[in-house]
């Protein structure tokens, strides 16, 4: 008898060993084990260490929808969850479930929460997680949207579109770097001007490796590419750096048909009529294509 029912034979016999353990998957992959047990403990191919000084509050469900949620304080350590990696993002939205454990016999257990870390707090050397149970998905708002731009994202499952395609992406190298988001790039001679506006930049190694950021402008200067983000890296990226650039999309009708080839996806709705036909009056037009009345 393992599992749920072997947890609970051995709560009923009065005397328990049991504790908790947390597993931690950032969006890159990487994954983490905690425990507040004073020795590591090993299951599902995870090794959940006492190291960190991981605990946390009292978990609050309950059976309708609303949002469960709770707390989890620990130290900040090199060799797990660092200060640099919080600053940077890198556990933004990470899934974490938190397991009751019989320590003597770790096949004992059961699930106790499933969820994703929410805001992050550090001070200290510490840092505070919260977590928030799989309810909070139902607060994100759903449905379309009817605009005349593309409701889609680039490479999602209504665009369709394969990032991977040739002559749509490029991996090169940073020649200068300025404010960690102005990027000089050599080796991108053979894209047209503006080619990676609107599209994304991920860092492929050094210190800001995994970090994506937005491109703001693409315009050749000189032998190489100027490249600026929206927003600066949270972490810092360094000449010799390579980056993998993506091309942009503007969300219009007219450049996902020239640029990508993929009308037959366009998620937009171009002839939608425009806010001034709320006040329009009777005229002798014959065109009715939605544009400004003249």
């Amino acid at each position: 008898m393992s599992g749920a029912a072997g947890l609970d034979a051995h709560l009923a016999t009065g005397t328990t060993g049991v504790c908790r353990c947390w597993k931690l998957v950032r969006a890159d992959g990487v994954h983490f084990g905690f425990t507040d047990h004073d020795r590591a403990l090993g299951f599902d191919g995870v090794v959940f260490r006492p190291e960190s000084g991981l605990s946390a509050a009292a978990l609050m469900q309950t059976t309708g929808l609303s949002v469960d949620n709770t707390e989890a304080v620990g130290a900040l350590s090199d060799a797990a969850i660092t200060e640099a990696d919080i600053a940077a993002g890198r556990y933004d939205g990470a899934g974490i479930e938190a397991w009751l454990v019989q320590w003597a016999a770790p096949e004992n257990r059961v699930l106790q929460f499933r969820g994703t870390l929410g805001e992050l707090t550090r001070a200290g050397g510490a840092f505070t997680a919260e977590l928030r149970g799989l309810a909070e998905r139902m607060n994100t708002p759903t449905g379309r949207v009817y605009q005349r731009g593309c409701a889609a994202v680039l490479g999602d499952g209504d665009c369709r579109f394969d990032l991977e395609t040739p002559g749509y992406g490029a991996e090169v190298a940073v020649v200068a770097v300025a404010e960690d988001r102005v990027l000089s790039l050599a080796g991108l001679a053979g894209f047209e001007a503006r080619w990676f506006e609107r599209g994304r930049c991920v860092v492929l190694d050094g210190a800001a490796r995994g970090l994506v950021g937005a491109v703001k402008i693409d315009r050749p200067e000189g032998d190489l590419r100027r490249v600026e983000l929206w927003d600066r890296l949270r972490a810092g990226i360094a000449v010799g750096d390579r980056v993998k650039l993506t091309a942009g999309c503007d969300k219009r009708m007219e450049t996902c048909r020239l640029k990508f080839a993929n009308l037959q996806n366009f998620r937009g709705f171009p002839d939608i009529p425009g806010e001034d036909w709320m006040v329009a009056h009777p005229a002798r037009l014959s065109a009715r294509d939605g544009g400004s009345r003249r």
